[in-house]
């Protein structure tokens, strides 16, 4: 997500100048065979290509709608993390006490439990953040694509690929529970059940009455809940069929598209060499050039055709990328920055010490 407009101007060149590269070799390629090879038959008529055009234009526009759609979608779910963390601390911070305690604790000893309850839910957004960051193979495009790799490395950083998850966890959770969650698959369900379980021992103890138990326990069922959506989105991708065949449709058009705006480029050169044989009052010299460019109009289809095809491509590229809000693009959801954020908002709840500083990112751009 982005906090400084880089990708409208330098950003989306950086992203795109290999494909605009090519697009200007393949409009090359026909206006050299049209023009100097002499191949005038060399042409596609406009009106079967332009409804063509018509037809992939909406469906990238199908394809980008829903791909926002689950962008949205994912930046609601964590929106609803954020606020449920909130509600979480603050019931951690006042349910626990000593009314029905067997045992009463002293002020300190009721603060070190509520610290490693709200401790632990940092590690429970930083296990389901690392979770939703791990690689799915319907998302090698965004590493294996050179422009993606060019422009993440040139412009921001994914910290789940720097620091491993189990140096980051480790500090939030006591050794055993360490060796407990990382000895199974879903880490972010085995906290959530240590949490859990953590209740029950507080509520036998009486730290925690019946009522206020229920309480907490269905903010828990509603962690499960959105790390369920999270995972929804997460583990199924896109139908591949409309993001493979959209793709392939628009390739096709890119590569037909010069040959049916030549024949258009010729036809108004044509125009000015008319036009210039009947109003002939420059020099000879000047004369000579106009009738040159006349004579050679086509060839300024070239960029005009690589405009349309980068248009079109960077469009369907647009929302390829954005299908998938948890990989780490540059335009996906910031879990990362989240997560910070939530662990800052409830540690400063409970008078909590040694907070850690929100993410400093690289052009200000927040992952």
């Amino acid at each position: 997500m982005y906090t400084k407009r880089i990708f409208p101007v330098r950003g989306v060149i950086k992203w795109t100048r290999r494909h605009i590269l090519l697009f200007l070799l393949i409009a090359t390629i026909p206006v050299f065979l049209f023009d100097v090879a002499g191949l005038k038959w060399l042409h596609v008529p406009w009106l079967p290509l332009g409804v063509l055009g018509t037809a992939i234009s909406f469906l990238i526009s199908f394809k980008n709608n829903a791909s926002y759609d689950r962008l949205w979608e994912a930046r609601k779910i964590w929106g609803g993390i954020v606020n449920t963390s909130r509600s979480w601390t603050i019931m951690v911070k006042d349910f626990i006490d000593n009314t029905h305690a067997k045992n009463p604790k002293s002020k300190e000893e009721l603060q070190a439990i509520k610290k490693e309850i709200v401790h632990r839910h940092v590690a429970w957004l930083t296990a389901l953040r690392y979770q939703l960051r791990a690689d799915k193979p319907w998302e090698s495009h965004l590493k294996n694509d050179k422009g993606n790799t060019e422009f993440r490395e040139a412009f921001y950083l994914v910290c789940e690929d720097v620091d491993s998850i189990e140096s980051v966890i480790k500090p939030y959770i006591s050794e055993n529970e360490y060796n407990e969650v990382f000895a199974k698959g879903n880490k972010p369900s085995q906290l959530l059940g240590i949490q859990s379980r953590r209740l029950k021992e507080l509520m036998d103890e009486g730290f925690i009455e019946d009522f206020r138990h229920m309480e907490m326990m269905n903010i828990l069922v509603e962690f499960y809940t959105l790390q369920g959506k999270s995972e929804r989105i997460k583990n199924f991708p896109y139908p591949r069929q409309y993001a493979t065949l959209n793709y392939i449709f628009v390739w096709i058009f890119i590569i037909l598209l010069p040959f049916g705006i030549m024949e258009g480029f010729e036809g108004i050169g044509q125009h000015i060499f008319e036009d210039l044989a009947n109003h002939a009052s420059h020099s000879s010299f000047t004369h000579r050039i106009q009738e040159a460019i006349a004579k050679h109009f086509v060839w300024f289809s070239i960029p005009f055709s690589a405009l349309l095809s980068w248009v079109f491509h960077t469009m369907e590229k647009i929302g390829e990328n954005t299908e998938n809000p948890f990989e780490g693009g540059p335009n996906d959801v910031p879990i990362t920055d989240l997560s910070r954020g939530i662990e800052i908002d409830i540690r400063q709840l409970i008078d909590d010490t040694d907070i850690p500083k929100p993410y400093q990112w690289k052009n200000d751009i927040v992952m």
